[in-house]
């Protein structure tokens, strides 16, 4: 799907050939004397319509309009959340299979985060799901025109948010993918496809690469699946080499079946989306490599199954981390800590100016949370802070959890340095405190997404979420000064690729965006 951008107001908007045009009509709207604004000021005037966001009036070929249909919809004060909901409102007719060209016009003055909203919210609305899909409908929507007062104020905004809508899109791609399409295997060749963008590459490791590493947590957990597991490394050079990375690490365990501690049959499919974490990190690199922003990231995905074979690891199994500590594993489903806790000790490597892990990791969080907010967890506040404002500016919200000491009492172990689990009394908090045993005094930051990464039910998907709040994290931090990294020893330092010298964002220099990268076709190697 494509998106304009154009100097558009209500008068110019009735003229365009759509097949939908959608008018947000603000409080205080005042208006003009063209047929459309006559039209909504009758509607408002008689009831018929309120400007209290999402509130709709939906018209066939009205008069005064070449628009085939017209949505005439209330879009509250006008911020980014009343956008948002105002444009779901109307999902059914933005996704209807006769709408291949929209027009979303702004009644009023249109503010950079509501422009975005704009784009973001068209994007979801028209989403559709075929890759596994013999007779698949795909999305009829081809080309959707923003109308703003002027252009030009709100260009940033526009193409940071089609670049996030890019990012967006592949997380969900990859969310969705059963497990049978998306193996370890599969979304490491995902990943490899992200280094045809421009300042992004990747490397990844099999399993005598990790056992190698001494990753004993994470080659525990893969035991039982005949799928080999796959450790994959991106990186985005955007900054000077002596810049400092953030290292995003995302849960990569593309499916769940609980292992020997197996899961109940009901709604067990959903564990597909254990991998929405590694799905999310993906989905950030996507992002970067359209928006080219001054800053170094890494990407961390250790990805595998959890599966109960005679080779699984079992209940009281002790095994050693790459950071030299042991794990009593108490309960096989709890896996995801297992492969986080190597994946964090690796990142170390990079002596990054914050680490920040993404994971579908505790059902507690989800009791704790529901599905609007993620949990935060950090040991350093400024980097909680600015997760969170990133969060409520993305409209990707999450929320602040404790991390005090005494949480940690229940993983005690008397056969091993710590257990895997600590009961079920405040079970997202004690896995956050499993986590913060291998990052030392590194800035860091766990993500719990369990609640928000998926939907279930009627609307069974992947969000796509937290991809929002990491890219505006990752962008205020581009516009800030980055720390310097510590000069290593020659031994430890880390192969990095000649990086190209500091540029504007991509699409600002040359007018294109980056070039397109493709989800690797159902069943490639």
């Amino acid at each position: 799907m494509n998106f304009d951008l154009k100097t558009l107001e209500l008068t110019a908007a009735a003229s365009e050939k759509c097949d939908l045009l959608i008018a947000l009509i603000p409080e205080g709207f005042k208006p003009g004397k063209d047929p459309l604004s006559t039209l909504a000021a009758q509607a408002l005037k008689n009831g018929d319509l309120a400007t209290k966001a999402g509130k709709s009036l939906q018209l066939y070929q009205p008069g005064g309009a070449a628009a085939r249909r017209v949505a005439l919809v209330g879009a509250g004060d006008g911020a980014a959340r009343a956008v948002r909901q105002a444009l779901l409102a109307v999902a059914g007719a933005i996704k209807a299979p006769q709408t291949k060209r929209v027009v979303v016009c702004f009644a009023g003055k249109a503010q950079a985060d509501a422009v975005s909203a704009a784009v973001q919210a068209v994007a979801e609305a028209s989403y559709v799901y075929t890759t596994t899909k013999s007779k698949a409908e795909a999305r009829s929507l081809s080309r959707c025109v923003v109308g703003v007062h002027s252009a030009p104020d709100v260009r940033e905004a526009f193409d940071t948010a089609v670049a996030l809508v890019a990012g967006i899109e592949f997380a969900r791609e990859w969310g969705n993918r059963p497990a049978n399409h998306a193996t370890p295997t599969l979304l490491a060749d995902a990943a490899k496809g992200l280094a045809k963008l421009p300042r992004i590459q990747c490397k990844v490791h099999g399993p005598a690469e990790v056992a190698r590493m001494g990753m004993g947590a994470f080659l525990a957990v893969a035991r039982g699946s005949e799928e080999p597991l796959r450790f994959i490394e991106l990186r985005y050079n955007g900054a000077a080499k002596d810049k400092a990375p953030v290292v995003l690490v995302g849960k990569g365990i593309t499916f769940d079946t609980g292992g020997i501690s197996i899961k109940p049959a009901p709604e067990m499919d959903e564990m597909k989306f254990d991998m929405c974490g590694a799905a999310s990190v993906l989905g950030v690199f996507r992002a970067l490599g359209e928006m080219q922003p001054e800053i170094n990231v890494v990407g961390l995905v250790p990805a595998c199954e959890n599966m109960p074979d005679g080779r699984a690891v079992k209940p009281g199994d002790v095994v050693t981390s790459m950071s030299g500590q042991t794990i009593e594993i108490l309960n096989t489903d709890a896996e995801g800590r297992l492969v986080l806790c190597d994946a964090l000790t690796y990142a170390a490597r990079f002596k990054p100016a914050a680490v920040v892990d993404i994971a579908t990791l505790t059902g507690a969080c989800v009791i704790a949370l529901g599905g609007v907010r993620s949990g935060l967890f950090a040991n350093n506040d400024a980097l909680a802070a600015a997760l969170q404002e990133a969060g409520e500016s993305a409209q990707d919200p999450c929320w602040r959890m404790p991390l005090d000491d005494d949480y940690a009492d229940g993983l005690k172990s008397n056969f091993a340095d710590m257990g895997n689990v600590a009961g079920r009394a405040g079970g997202s908090i004690t896995a956050a405190k499993f986590l913060q045993k291998y990052v030392g005094e590194l800035p860091w930051a766990h993500l719990d997404i369990a609640g928000t990464a998926w939907k279930g039910g009627a609307a069974k998907g992947s969000t796509g979420r937290p991809v929002g709040l990491l890219v505006q994290y990752l962008l205020k931090q581009s516009q800030a000064k980055a720390p310097k990294a510590p000069k290593l020893p020659k031994a430890d330092r880390p192969a990095t690729a000649v990086g190209s010298p500091s540029l504007s964002p991509l699409r600002a220099r040359t007018g294109k965006a980056a070039p397109a990268v493709r989800a690797p076709k159902s069943g490639a190697a």
